[in-house]
């Protein structure tokens, strides 16, 4: 029989996040290994569960969540965003402005497939969420990557982003706490960002995902709070803040200069229509979640779970020969370097199934969110202190016979 082969539209998407390594690490669960995963956000399978009051509200509402919604959504959910919005200073934001979604992912998603035509361009960071990237691929565009710069704290590289402004170019992805390097960008690098996007009409997509996932008193500037003559297209959701990831409740924002962009709007009102609506369960969680108790602020404290994981994971791997890392400002990843002259890694994605066939530790390799060269991976600080203190080991011991294996 001739074989049924997948779409050609998938032939540039990746998602190494849930890639090959994932896929051997199953095969060796099979065989009876224990793999410590440290390759994904999920954050209730390391004992971070969501606020007692958001499960709940999903259970006292259940009886009202058989039908069909709005397509963007409940009306009381969105107005609780729009009051977040108002909170981050986001001007002239309405309640027809806001999407809810089965997550940001699939906003993101219909974003990205509402606007571009094929060969359209949009700028996207290096490293990225690779979602972004795929979701440029799938949508017919082109997405060009522009680097941040690990030197400086791996902000975004403005005169880089500058040179790969093109005329097809249509949209800058901004992701701002960054994933996978825990970096937050200045109230300067964003005002620069913006310009950019003036002065070329493009589109500023800004994934703010991690905004309360902060450490060491940061505090968080929301992009489309800089400006109302560009638009803006802000995505956030409950996964990581509230833990909620399986309860796929997301949102988006278009705010700013909407006037000439009713066209692409009525697209994305398209789109909405098309998929029905958001699961309603993950919608009762909104409300309940913007307007309680904000339990991340526990977490990231000075003593709190996460910050005590952050300075524990950072210090354990700075401290194996030839390993740099930034120290993350907020998001719940760190993203270290091997110096290449100790560590000559040719293919990462193979260095990566080293790691989890000798020492039985799952992480991603740096190339996997676009990133230039194979000399990072990125590493979820998640698991308890234990936990924790054991999977660094393993990185260290299996780093150890690296560096002896390939002396000079």
């Amino acid at each position: 029989m001739r074989p049924i082969l997948k779409s050609n539209k998938l032939d540039d998407v990746c998602y190494e996040i849930r890639g090959p390594a994932l896929e051997k690490a199953r095969q060796m669960e099979d065989d009876g290994h224990k793999i410590i995963k440290l390759n994904i956000g999920n954050l209730a399978v390391f004992g971070f569960d969501p606020p007692d009051e958001i499960v709940q509200d999903m259970i006292r509402n259940l009886h009202g969540a058989a039908g069909y919604t709005d397509s963007k959504g409940m009306f009381a959910p969105r107005k609780a965003v729009m009051h977040y919005t108002q909170g981050k200073n986001i001007p002239g934001v309405k309640i027809d402005d806001i999407y809810l979604g089965n997550g940001a992912s699939e906003l993101i998603v219909m974003a990205m497939q509402g606007l571009l035509n094929n060969g359209d361009e949009v700028l996207v960071p290096a490293p990225d969420y690779p979602l972004w990237t795929a979701a440029v691929s799938l949508a017919g565009g082109n997405p060009v990557h522009y680097v941040c710069d690990e030197q400086a704290g791996w902000m975004p590289d403005i005169a880089d982003m500058r040179k790969k402004i093109t005329p097809n170019t249509r949209a800058i992805v901004v992701i701002n706490p960054n994933n996978p390097t825990g970096a937050l960008y200045s109230r300067e690098v964003l005002l620069e960002i913006v310009e950019l996007a003036r002065q070329h009409g493009l589109i500023v997509y800004a994934d703010e995902i991690y905004d309360k996932t902060l450490y060491d008193d940061e505090q968080h500037i929301s992009l489309a709070s800089l400006a109302d003559d560009v638009l803006f297209v802000t995505l956030n959701g409950l996964s990581k803040n509230y833990r909620s990831c399986g309860y796929r409740a997301g949102w988006m924002v278009v705010s700013g200069e909407k006037r000439h962009a009713k066209d692409y709007i009525e697209g994305l009102n398209m789109l909405a229509s098309m998929r029905l609506c958001a699961n309603a369960p993950g919608q009762f969680a909104i409300q309940t979640a913007l307007g309680g108790y904000q339990s991340i602020a526990d977490l990231v404290a000075p003593n709190g779970r996460l910050t005590r994981q952050r300075d524990l994971a950072h210090k354990l791997l700075t401290d194996i020969p030839g390993v740099t890392c930034v120290k993350p400002k907020a998001a719940l990843y760190m993203f270290p370097r091997l110096d290449p002259k100790i560590y000559p890694i040719a293919d990462d994605q193979q260095f990566i199934c080293e790691l989890l066939s000798e020492e039985k530790v799952l992480l991603v390799q740096g190339t996997g969110f676009n990133w230039i060269a194979p000399d990072h991976f990125r590493l979820v600080f998640l698991p308890n202190s234990d936990d924790l203190t054991d999977a660094c080991g393993r990185i260290a011991r299996f780093l150890d016979g690296y560096r002896r294996r390939h002396a000079r």
